[in-house]
């Protein structure tokens, strides 16, 4: 296996990503709303990840399931809290909520997507005027 090859699975959006690699990931999105859209859910799947950390200080630890703690364990829920966010936010089943509200709130400032388009061939077209092409060989 390739070090080009291991680096593109580490980028890929199926495994559990840092935070990082999470928001290289939405950057690279095409359109804002698109880019609002993930940034959405990755806010919602934080609250929730954070919720369950604050939930699970509250758990008595004795004859638990996982015996006592220390910091190996806490290492590992941390992990599988920010997978269960995750999956929570991107299940419209289980969704809280979140992420559909601030999107709907901040899609209110997003520009419309015809004047992208007018803005993007303007400048297009200005800068074509502005190229200067030596007819000399």
């Amino acid at each position: 296996m390739s070090y080009s090859s291991i680096q593109s699975n580490a980028l890929s959006p199926d495994i559990i990503n840092t935070n990082v690699q999470t928001l290289d990931n939405i950057k690279r999105l095409p359109s804002q709303r698109e880019q609002l859209k993930k940034v959405s859910t990755e806010f919602e799947a934080i609250f929730i990840t954070k919720m369950l950390n604050e939930m699970d200080k509250t758990v008595d630890r004795e004859g638990g399931i996982f015996g006592s703690d220390d910091k190996y364990m806490d290492k590992f829920k941390s992990f599988i809290f920010d997978e269960v966010g995750r999956q929570i936010a991107k299940n419209p089943n289980s969704t809280v909520g979140f992420a559909k509200q601030i999107y709907t709130q901040m899609e209110k400032a997003l520009p419309k997507e015809e004047q992208i388009v007018n803005e993007t061939a303007n400048t297009a077209s200005a800068a074509m005027k502005n190229i200067k092409v030596d007819k000399e060989i």
